[in-house]
């Protein structure tokens, strides 16, 4: 009986890690904020934040991430609804939406917070544009991090058109 729950908590790992899998396959959004989090650890390494600097900003790339996989698993759940439950769907999709938004715009706030004086822009900025090298690196950062959102993945919004839908661009 020990053995099968363990098998069973481990199975739930590996259905964990396929959910983030398929996320970062066929989710836009979720590949966009993984770049955002990116930027503002580079952005906090570059402010030298202290170790509560760096565990708030953790904590919001987490939530952000974590509330835009919930909002996936929303729209997924109630996807194509029948006639009678269509109100409720849509109202599923957009509370889970904004809760997205709610979670991006707490997350805005604590930058705001850490990043927003004066010296700590400073700081960044001159780390940024220390030489040409680094000023390059960013650049080429943010083709990479476009093709990564845009065009990385199995495109869920392309599979809709197998359904006879229009794909979403």
């Amino acid at each position: 009986m020990m053995r099968s729950d363990l098998r069973r908590f481990g199975r739930g790992f590996v259905y964990a890690w396929n959910g983030i899998r398929k996320g970062l396959m066929e989710e836009r959004n979720f590949r966009f904020h993984l770049c955002a989090g990116c930027y503002a650890v580079a952005v906090g390494c570059l402010a030298e934040l202290d170790a509560v600097g760096f565990a708030l900003l953790f904590l919001c790339i987490f939530a952000v991430v974590g509330m835009e996989m919930m909002n996936s698993a929303v729209e997924r759940a109630v996807d194509k609804p029948d006639t009678t439950h269509w109100w409720s769907a849509g109202a599923a999709k957009d509370m889970a939406a904004g809760a997205v938004l709610l979670t991006a715009l707490g997350t805005l706030a604590v930058a705001v917070c850490l990043f927003g004086r004066a010296e700590v822009l400073a700081r960044i900025w001159a780390g940024v544009t220390h030489s040409p090298l680094t000023v390059a690196l960013w650049l080429v950062s943010f083709g990479l991090a476009y093709i990564f959102v845009f065009h990385f993945g199995a495109h869920k919004e392309g599979s809709t058109a197998a359904d006879g839908e229009k794909p979403d661009d």
